[in-house]
């Protein structure tokens, strides 16, 4: 006879499984937060469904404000990539764990005191350090002194721009210019403006991730990486 097997089962049955005890505390607390719930519950016109509807509600309102909120592209300045009418999804919360906007990034901000009364939406070209000139002798813009082929993003027929500039982005700025330079109010055009042309980090209200609206132009916004070989600004201006 297998004592040793037998010894098992008889340990095992020895020891049965007892109930988890609830305290009488929980116990209260919880008949109080379902009482309340149904409370809510009777006052709402719908019952329970009018809770759930006003409770998606509440969370969609705190996503919008703290996390992801859309934005609507209101002109042709970023075509060809954003086209009036796209609904954009903006990061809220990728520059405020320690991270800053980068080159290529394109970003909605505040312009109220330094392009308008308006949020715009802009691709950042330089950062605080950058020296951002216009233009070498190919027509191309450059970056503490290299030269950034823009073509992947720039639309069909303009010029990285018209205006000829020669700028050192002061800290915790950006420089800002759209896609589409040719139909674009951006930097450029404010540099004799307060600020120079160039909007504070803290102004900007997020990044624009992807293209949420209509559905046949849903597609992610990928950090463009043409400004790679664009050396760091300390190293720009010896």
């Amino acid at each position: 006879m297998d004592t040793e097997a037998q010894t098992t089962e008889r340990d095992r049955s020895s020891r049965p499984d007892e109930p988890e005890e609830i305290s009488e505390t929980e116990q209260a607390e919880g008949r109080s937060r379902f009482a309340l719930v149904s409370r809510a519950a009777d006052w709402l016109p719908g019952g329970r469904i009018s809770l759930a509807t006003l409770s998606c509600l509440l969370f969609l309102l705190l996503l919008s404000r703290f996390v992801v909120q859309p934005f609507q592209i209101p002109s042709g300045s970023m075509e060809p990539g954003l086209r009036i009418g796209d609904r954009v999804l903006v990061n809220k919360l990728a520059y405020r764990f320690g991270a800053d906007p980068k080159r290529g990034d394109v970003v909605v901000f505040d312009g109220t005191g330094y392009f308008g009364e308006a949020d715009y939406i802009k691709r950042v070209v330089g950062v605080g350090g950058d020296r951002v000139v216009c233009c070498d002798r190919q027509g191309r813009i450059e970056v503490n002194g290299r030269s950034v082929d823009e073509s992947t993003f720039l639309y069909p027929g303009d010029k990285p721009s018209e205006v000829p500039f020669d700028v050192v982005v002061p800290d915790d700025t950006l420089f800002l210019l759209g896609d589409h330079r040719g139909d674009s109010s951006d930097s450029r055009d404010h540099l004799g403006a307060p600020g120079g042309g160039m909007i504070p980090v803290g102004d900007v209200i997020g990044r624009a991730d992807g293209i949420a609206w209509p559905p046949g132009r849903w597609t992610r916004l990928d950090h463009v990486d043409v400004y790679a070989r664009v050396p760091a600004a300390d190293g720009a201006h010896g």
